[in-house]
């Protein structure tokens, strides 16, 4: 009886990783911000990938971490370059040293990710809060940022549903509309500066992870809703989404999910 062999996984060739990825986002069609500067933001120099690690934002901590979790693939949707173009010092000398010393690329998806009708941030967190009939709404340089649903509940049980949805954390609520929801609109992150364009489209309650001061008083002299669930809440839907996705389609083991919560 001979002996059954042992197989091993063999690893995946980052650039055919970032080109498989590039396409299911469609990151050269969707528009973003200059800053985002979505894709692979850094190489490394094995150009393999054996393991995944996903996190909400390129921090020092969360490149350590995944260094010492063995990954060689960062998911990030907030990538390196948030503030332009920076001096190679202090932090950021010692993020991009760490990365390339643990041998760690870093991919970056910003509103791509949000957008995505599967992946997406957007999506996702309509699937979490039970929404079926989720719709694209609210124009933004020429796409649907967010997602609509026409629904019926109690605002206080749709606050508790969102509450649950992201990890049991805080959930700030602006009672400025009506009792019972019935026109859900959804941008994850931070567009509470949104509101008024949101309301136009005659929403009657608005969930997304923070906005302004003045997005508050806003909303209710136009009579609406807002959930503020928290900008680093709402956004760590895709990261794992797409973390997952990549596993099945190279046979990769799960991706470990960094998680450092801002509190915002």
């Amino acid at each position: 009886m001979s002996a059954r062999r042992k197989t091993t996984k063999s690893p995946a060739d980052l650039a055919t990783v970032v080109a498989a990825m590039e396409r299911e986002l469609r990151v050269g069609e969707v528009p973003d911000y200059p800053g985002a500067l979505n894709g692979l933001q850094l190489a490394s120099r094995g150009g393999t990938v054996t393991r995944v690690a996903v996190a909400v934002d390129a921090c020092e901590a969360v490149i350590r971490r995944a260094v010492a979790a063995g990954a060689d693939l960062l998911l990030v949707h907030h990538g390196l370059f948030w503030s332009g173009a920076q001096r190679i010092e202090g932090a950021v000398f010692r993020k991009l040293a760490t990365a390339m010393d643990g041998g760690l690329a870093i991919y970056s998806c910003h509103v791509p990710l949000d957008v995505h009708p599967v992946l997406g941030n957007n999506a996702q967190l309509a699937a979490a809060l039970g929404l079926r009939n989720a719709e694209p709404f609210f124009c933004w340089k020429g796409i649907k940022l967010g997602l609509r649903a026409a629904v019926d509940m109690e605002r206080e049980a749709l606050v508790a549903r969102v509450r649950t949805a992201v990890g049991g954390g805080a959930v700030h609520v602006c009672p400025g509309g009506p009792s019972r929801v019935r026109r859900l609109g959804i941008v994850s992150g931070g567009a509470g500066a949104e509101i008024a364009a949101a309301a136009a489209e005659g929403i009657d309650t608005f969930l997304t992870g923070e906005g302004p001061h003045w997005s508050y008083t806003l909303a209710e002299e136009l009579g609406v809703n807002v959930l503020y669930a928290g900008h680093y809440a709402t956004e760590t839907f895709g990261v794992r989404a797409l973390g997952r996705w990549l596993g099945k389609k190279f046979r990769l083991p799960p991706a470990v999910f960094l998680d450092h919560p801002t509190g915002l």
